[in-house]
């Protein structure tokens, strides 16, 4: 069988993959994009865009609701889950032609299959067979791994995915029923945005967390201020709890659990807690998709599933092959997945020689983070906690969203914006948000602290009014106690 011959090979076309696959075209690479089941990954099939277009039909129903408020009289509506999850599948389906086309119209060759590195070395290039109907060999000079990570299917939760679901059973396209009661285990990020969409859809939402806190990697304030929105709309959130066995019982789901704080030798003997739904939502860890793809012929290692990598280069064990995105264990974000694929691309690229291109390492030190409830969250850089840790003097300046004139126009009173800057530099080193349009307005301090800026060069550059990103301004500005609509004086830590 003879071989097409590449620049680089890409396993994997999620959010990594397929940038990495453009970015190295763009470069004047040739490229092969080896996926095997479907373009733009768990992100766009079974993550973050499905999920966001069922969080748009949530906040739909949120704000119909309120609809009297603005004058607009609705005396009768329907819910309808099922156009819903039609509406996202639609989506869903437009992206990924989209992201396919996108690398068409950039010359790089699609193989839909399994990927699997057989050997070779950087000098004459890898050989990778291509697992399918059509099995095919391919070589390519450099290879890069971005085959993202799947549900860690945990033995004692008994995920069936019938009763005992997975975030993947959950958006796939035939899911279409709303039940009347879901228990959801985990109370991170996946399961906080599954409670406000299916509390709006009509479910009566229980969660369950081991942590004494929910999203516990957001600061005390912002969870606080989260908790306080799902007490009002009946979301039930049980905080250390150890989730000792979970059971179908062929009408519903139960789960029995015991306090976090129980030593796990005394879990037998200890107090126990029953809870009972429809169905139950296990959004607890992601496994690595690394098995099966060559690593153990190579010679590259893995800890717990995840590839070691050269944290400058992105390259493995195994010279020439590199690893991106979730597969690598690093921050599992396609933001990060993104910026780990230009690193990979110009690395891989520059060690073959002849590409208009320069060496990277990558930079995780403003790295953004946002959560789709409503209301949004969004942070970026430290946290109060870490700072303190850290032993560095902040000053801390916190902007209410019911402050701003076109938070009140909008109906978007809940929330407020706190910014952090060293007290001698008024350098800022951090943000967290919470209410509308949280994610886009981190987004603004992100490049600031990109770029090294303070409170006060944010807070002297013009924002149009009336506008949300004023909150950015105020919030600077109140670092230093000078926001215009808010008293008070800058608080020390």
């Amino acid at each position: 069988m003879t071989e097409q011959q590449y620049d680089l090979a890409v396993i994997g076309a999620g959010p990594g993959g397929y940038h990495a696959a453009v970015r190295a075209a763009q470069y004047g690479a040739k490229v092969a994009l080896i996926e095997k089941k479907y373009v733009g990954g768990t992100c766009l099939n079974r993550g973050c865009i499905p999920t966001k277009a069922l969080y748009a039909s949530a906040h739909m129903i949120e704000k119909v609701e309120e609809a009297g408020e603005f004058g607009v009289e609705i005396t009768d509506f329907k819910v309808d889950f099922a156009k819903a999850v039609d509406r996202k599948n639609k989506i869903v389906q437009e992206l990924v032609e989209g992201i396919a086309a996108l690398e068409n119209a950039w010359k790089n060759d699609i193989f839909i299959g399994h990927g699997k590195i057989n050997g070779g070395i950087p000098e004459t290039g890898f050989e990778i067979s291509i697992q399918s109907e059509d099995n095919r060999l391919i070589n390519a000079k450099r290879v890069i791994i971005a085959t993202g990570s799947s549900p860690a299917l945990i033995p004692a939760f008994n995920i069936d995915h019938k009763r005992i679901l997975t975030s993947d059973d959950i958006l796939d396209p035939n899911f279409k029923i709303v039940p009347k009661r879901l228990l959801i285990i985990g109370a991170g990020v996946i399961g906080c945005e599954f409670a406000n969409i299916f509390n709006k859809f009509g479910s009566n939402v229980i969660m369950l967390e081991y942590l004494p806190t929910p999203i516990a990697t957001e600061e005390p304030m912002i969870v606080k201020q989260l908790q306080k929105k799902f007490q009002s709309l009946g979301i039930e959130i049980n905080v250390s709890q150890n989730v000792l066995s979970v059971e179908n019982t062929g009408s519903g789901v139960k789960v029995t659990t015991c306090s976090a704080s129980v030593p796990r030798d005394q879990v037998e003997g200890a107090e126990k807690f029953t809870f009972e739904a429809d169905l139950c939502l296990v959004s607890i860890g992601r496994a690595k998709e690394s098995s099966n793809i060559g690593l153990e012929e190579m010679g590259i290692k893995t800890d717990r599933g995840a590839i070691k990598v050269n944290p400058k280069t992105l390259e493995t064990a195994a010279k020439g092959i590199y690893a991106i995105g979730d597969v690598t264990g690093g921050l599992m974000l396609a933001h990060v997945a993104y910026h780990e694929a230009d690193v990979a691309v110009a690395n891989a690229l520059a060690s073959i020689g002849g590409f208009p291109v320069h060496e990277m390492t990558p930079d995780y030190n403003i790295v953004p983070a946002t959560i789709f409830t409503s209301p949004n969250i969004g942070s970026v850089g430290l946290r109060r906690k870490v700072a303190k840790d850290r032993g560095i003097d902040i000053l801390m300046g916190q902007f209410p969203y019911q402050s701003l004139g076109k938070a009140k126009c909008m109906g978007e009173e809940e929330g407020f914006i706190m910014v952090l800057a060293e007290k001698q530099t008024h350098k800022i080193i951090g943000a967290s948000c919470i209410g509308t349009e949280a994610p886009e307005l981190i987004a603004e301090i992100a490049l600031a602290m990109q770029h090294g800026l303070t409170v006060h060069d944010v807070a002297e550059t013009i924002h149009s009014h009336p506008t949300v990103s004023e909150m950015v301004l105020e919030g600077c500005e109140a670092v230093v106690g000078k926001a215009i609509h808010k008293k008070g004086r800058p608080i020390h830590h």
